[in-house]
């Protein structure tokens, strides 16, 4: 073989390899660089039916929640199973979340925002935080008084807020509506949390709505009156001040009081046993409730998915899970309640709606602190 034609061959097979070597280095791209391939335009040619399918079906949705219960993890594997949809999960207190999604903006990863009552889903509204969602299945399945008027928020869950009484030294004949609990006969026995509390800033503000700012300043300064200690603690907390003989009632949302009856440890199973549920103001303006709620974020990177994980919770399935394992209302109509809350007894609601509690929020903590209502 001359040199001339061996020097072709070898050009030849050079060429080949930088070929061979350039088609292969494609195709190896390093799973980092693979995180979101939904915007990756190699994804976009692949002729792979599994990642076709993926695309597809799955995808991701990124929540912030300020509820830790085992029953919502158990939901969102649910929306996973069925949707092949991912649920990230970061979990928080609801104040420290809601500053985490404002300072982190526009590059936030938090799709769907979750939180107990209406008031701090009013204050995300106000920041600016929230973004509008048409959608027909979330009208069908909430009730016009459990969305915000705008949709940009909308219920999941109802609680009530009602009074909890000691059996042994409480007869319920004695209990009547919030007013009276600031009459004298009531003078050191009634428990309650603190000012701080979004729970009372929102009873407050619907007794504002309801009965104007002089009455409701008027029962606030009546509560305090008649405190049996210094606000302190959750709600449990005041409930089992009540068994201990600290006070003789207090203002707690139910859900609570089903936490304990069905919890594992006896002495708090013995805590709920004792104390019985009123559910006041039956024979004027109802019985205060109050929410869990959802929004879509405004800087959502997944809002398609976002809102069908929402319309999910919002379906009869889920929110007979919510309602059975957390001991909280179905904000869903056509779903049935659970044994335990039956026997509560049903009641009359406030015939509000609770986009008002956020209105009223800023003049009942300037009610409160009016009254030293600590």
């Amino acid at each position: 073989m001359n040199k001339a034609l061996k020097f072709l061959l070898f050009s030849m097979l050079a060429l080949a390899v930088v070929l061979m070597t350039a088609c292969g280095s494609d195709e190896e791209t390093p799973p980092a660089e693979q995180e979101e391939p939904q915007e990756t335009p190699a994804a976009e040619d692949t002729e792979e039916p599994a990642e076709e399918a993926t695309e597809e079906a799955g995808g991701v949705v990124n929540l912030y929640t300020s509820r830790h219960y085992d029953t919502d993890r158990e939901l969102y594997e649910l929306f996973t199973e069925q949707t092949g949809i991912e649920v990230n999960v970061i979990e928080g207190k609801g104040d420290e979340l809601m500053e985490r999604l404002d300072r982190e903006g526009a590059a936030t990863e938090a799709d769907v925002f979750i939180t107990a009552d209406a008031g701090n889903l009013a204050r995300l509204k106000e920041k600016e935080l929230t973004q509008a969602v048409n959608s027909d299945v979330l009208a069908a399945n909430i009730p016009d008084k459990f969305r915000d008027d705008d949709n940009e928020w909308f219920g999941l869950t109802k609680r009530a807020r009602v009074i909890v009484y000691d059996k042994d030294r409480v007869d319920p004949s004695e209990l009547s509506t919030y007013e009276a609990l600031t009459e004298a006969e009531w003078e050191g026995r009634v428990l309650i949390r603190s000012s701080e509390n979004i729970y009372n800033q929102s009873i407050l503000a619907s007794f504002i709505e309801l009965n104007g700012e002089e009455a409701a300043k008027e029962w606030a300064a009546g509560i305090v009156k008649n405190m049996a200690r210094e606000p302190q603690g959750g709600d449990t907390d005041q409930v089992i001040a009540v068994v201990a003989g600290e006070g003789d009632v207090a203002i707690s949302n139910t859900y609570y009081i089903g936490r304990l009856l069905n919890s594992e440890d006896p002495e708090e199973v013995k805590v709920g046993e004792q104390v019985g549920i009123f559910f006041p103001n039956q024979d004027t303006n109802g019985t205060h409730v109050n929410i869990s709620g959802v929004t879509v974020t405004k800087h959502a990177k997944n809002v398609e998915n976002a809102i069908k994980f929402i319309e999910f919770l919002s379906s009869e399935e889920a929110q007979f899970v919510f309602a059975d394992g957390n001991n909280e209302y179905p904000v869903n109509p056509e779903v049935e309640v659970p044994e335990l809350l039956q026997s509560w007894g049903e009641f009359k609601e406030q015939d509000i709606d609770l986009t008002i509690l956020g209105d009223n929020n800023a003049r009942a903590i300037q009610l409160f602190n009016e009254v030293g209502w600590k």
